[in-house]
């Protein structure tokens, strides 16, 4: 089995990793730079002339999708159900192309068959919803791709499950290491349950309405939130985006638009889009608990907004901010992007400040470390990391590769 990692070696984000056994080909995935535009095609990797046997996709973030629409539509592209759904549910708000998605279901520890290969997936706990890493077999190798994981969200219980029974015999171990050039990542960070408490805390002391500013596609934090909110007596607020995003995981146990509890608001510049998209058929499912601009100010006080910039000039129609706190729950280095600037200024010139309350999607240093000594890899390659150096520093039997280099995997 021979393997070349077109990105990846020495960054995060846009993810591709091409592995071929005789004359087959498979990709695990096909990732945007974190810096990079969707319509770009120099950023497309070189990939070896001819038919892909199938993309593997390992979970819905761009930076391991984002560039799938540039390749030939009947390209088979493997991934979970509910992370298929998202994509498709989340293409008409975000813009993003609506990439080729026909192709196998990845399901937990069920193995796929794709020409030589096989193919097992592992559910992981990761900030994206049904998240998989992957056990790839081929030529008697094995090699295992973590994709993005982490043991402190609210699906930890898979980490240790993999720790316990982890897969054997490994030759090679490709690893994420996002952790490893953030300090406050080495020993560990917040749970998703430490969140909950402090969201709950705020919304029980905070007077006014409650912003909170974290991804809809993070749905762990949705949940966190609802949690909060039904703790402390506040009803969750949430825009038409999210409503689908969260009926696409078909989760019956994921907050929904029509539960006790949330409502529906959808900011003027949504209803624009309601509009361009004709999406009234999908606005009409979702408002069974719908609300409206003038009842903004009324619930404020017992209503936490999941917050997007796109609010700003409704909130400031409805005269909704009086004694208002705003939460940032994503990580901290967006807010120095100037992407977020007219936001920090707006909130700055109604005096309302600013409180981080955020975990990572990503492992600690401490967990990568239980990690690689559970699956006891002959050979650990880092990926999807800004610090390869720091990895034997941390990790045993690391041999360091350069994007674009072929190399074969041996005993």
């Amino acid at each position: 089995m021979k393997v070349r990692i077109h990105r990846g070696c020495q960054q995060i984000g846009g993810t591709c990793v091409e592995l071929q056994y005789q004359d087959c080909r498979i990709v695990l995935d096909f990732g945007l730079p974190l810096d990079g535009d969707a319509a770009d095609g120099a950023l497309l990797p070189a990939l070896v002339e001819g038919p892909l046997a199938a993309v593997l996709v390992s979970h819905p973030h761009l930076d391991h999708y984002g560039l799938l629409h540039h390749l030939p539509a009947d390209t088979p592209v493997a991934m979970g159900a509910a992370a298929r759904r998202i994509i498709e549910a989340a293409a008409p708000f975000t813009g993003q192309p609506l990439p080729p998605l026909a192709g196998p279901t990845l399901a937990h520890r069920q193995a796929l068959q794709i020409g030589p290969f096989r193919v097992t997936p592992y559910l992981v706990d990761h900030s994206a919803y049904d998240a998989y890493a992957f056990l790839v077999e081929a030529g008697g190798k094995r090699l295992f791709y973590s994709g993005d994981f982490r043991a402190h969200g609210r699906k930890s219980g898979l980490f240790e499950a993999m720790l316990s029974q982890p897969p054997q015999d490994i030759d090679v171990l490709l690893m994420e290491g996002s952790s490893l050039s953030r300090p406050e990542g080495q020993e560990g960070f917040p749970t998703e349950t430490d969140l909950e408490n402090e969201l709950a805390s705020l919304c029980r002391e905070a007077p006014g309405l409650v912003m909170v500013h974290a991804s809809a596609q993070n749905i762990d934090r949705i949940v966190s939130l609802y949690r909060a909110c039904k703790r402390s007596g506040r009803t969750l607020v949430i825009d038409l985006y999210t409503a689908a995003v969260l009926a696409a995981t078909g989760n019956a146990n994921i907050p929904q638009s029509f539960w006790p509890q949330v409502a529906l608001y959808t900011p003027e510049r949504q209803r624009k889009q309601i509009v361009r998209l004709q999406a009234f058929e999908l606005l009409q499912k979702h408002s069974a608990r719908r609300i409206y601009p003038e009842q903004l100010k009324a619930i404020a006080a017992n209503a936490v907004l999941l917050f997007r910039p796109m609010h700003m000039q409704d909130l400031d129609a409805a005269d909704c901010l009086q004694d208002a706190s705003f939460v940032f729950s994503q990580w901290a280095g967006y807010l120095q992007q100037d992407g977020y600037r007219a936001m920090q200024d707006w909130l700055a010139a109604r005096g309302i400040g600013i409180r981080h309350l955020h975990t990572s999607g990503h492992a600690s240093t401490a967990d990568l470390r239980r990690f690689a000594a559970a699956l006891n890899p002959r050979q650990l390659v880092p990926i999807h990391s800004f610090a390869p150096d720091e990895y034997p520093k941390q990790f045993a039997n690391v041999v360091p590769r350069q994007d674009g280099e072929w190399w074969t995997v041996a005993a």
